[in-house]
């Protein structure tokens, strides 16, 4: 009996893009753990880099607010279908939940769902209500909240994609539009280039450590002496900081510095500090699996 489904292939085959007798083969090398098999395939050249933004997408909206006092709020709540995320009802219910965190500040899902909303009803028993009118299940699936000021919002594609940022600034500048128009351009950024962390200090020491292990199996693979497959390993972390790191990335809207560079030159300009602090970003689905469709039954016989 194999250690892995056919959804499990079909899983790798859309994170990585390797083909299916490919995917098959890592998960039986690896006993069907997914990041192994990831790793492996990797390994071979066979696969890009895994950004963990998800397997399969799910519907919904993700949604963001900052309040009069500089607290901001993101959420995302799944639907069934696109065609209930896109409605008029829907829409209203996530910027609802968004107001709702940002005033009352619940510290985690069960006191989101005891908060007020509007009519005096909780969280729960709106999205209750909700799940009936618009006849589709409905789950609240996260939220985070920075209470800190400043922060600045960049919602895509009606709720595909929601970025918060977060930035320290001179009390001068707090309210100088070129402030506001940074963080939007940074938000902007983390939307569409989709970093994991805002520095290098921020990787998790096992994630980087798990990288060298993976650049250094690849350089041996090519047949590079010991030595000189260690030096490439230093170079190829300095790629994965590049790619990664929120402000070690180019920075888009010029690509001659990096965010970082870019905020700094901004703060020079400007006489005053300007620090990014946070980052958070949320994308519509990712790591939620809708239900399967043919593409299982294709592959079924492959893990039998």
């Amino acid at each position: 009996m194999a250690a892995f489904t056919a959804k499990d292939v079909q899983a790798l085959r859309e994170t990585t893009g390797v083909g299916m007798m490919d995917c098959k083969k890592a998960l039986t090398e690896t006993e069907g753990d997914m990041e192994k098999a990831i790793a492996y395939l990797r390994e071979r050249g066979l696969a890009a880099v895994a950004k963990k933004a998800g397997r399969i997408a799910a519907e919904g909206a993700v949604g963001a607010v900052v309040s009069d006092n500089g607290a901001a709020a993101i959420v995302e709540i799944n639907s069934e279908t696109d065609f209930a995320a896109g409605s008029e009802a829907f829409q209203a219910f996530v910027a609802g939940v968004a107001n709702v965190i940002v005033a009352q500040k619940p510290a985690d899902m069960p006191a989101l769902m005891a908060c007020r909303y509007d009519g005096g009803n909780t969280v729960e028993e709106a999205l209750r209500e909700k799940v009936m009118t618009i006849g589709e299940n409905i789950q609240i699936r996260r939220f985070d909240l920075i209470e800190q000021p400043l922060n600045l919002v960049y919602i895509h594609m009606g709720g595909k994609i929601g970025v918060l940022v977060n930035l320290k600034v001179s009390d001068a500048l707090k309210d100088n539009p070129r402030v506001t128009e940074l963080g939007r351009d940074i938000a902007m950024q983390a939307a569409a280039m989709r970093p994991l962390w805002l520095n290098e200090a921020a990787v998790d020491p096992a994630v980087l450590e798990s990288e060298k292990e993976i650049f250094l199996a690849q350089a041996l693979g090519e047949g590079k002496p010991q030595a000189v497959a260690e030096k490439m390993v230093a170079g190829r972390i300095g790629k994965y900081y590049q790619e990664f790191c929120l402000l070690s990335q180019p920075f888009v809207k010029e690509n001659k510095s990096t965010v970082g560079q870019h905020v700094a030159q901004v703060a020079k300009e400007l006489g005053g500090e300007i620090e990014v602090t946070r980052f958070i970003r949320y994308e519509k689905g990712e790591g939620i699996e809708k239900r399967q469709d043919n593409f299982a039954d294709e592959v079924a016989g492959m893990v039998k």
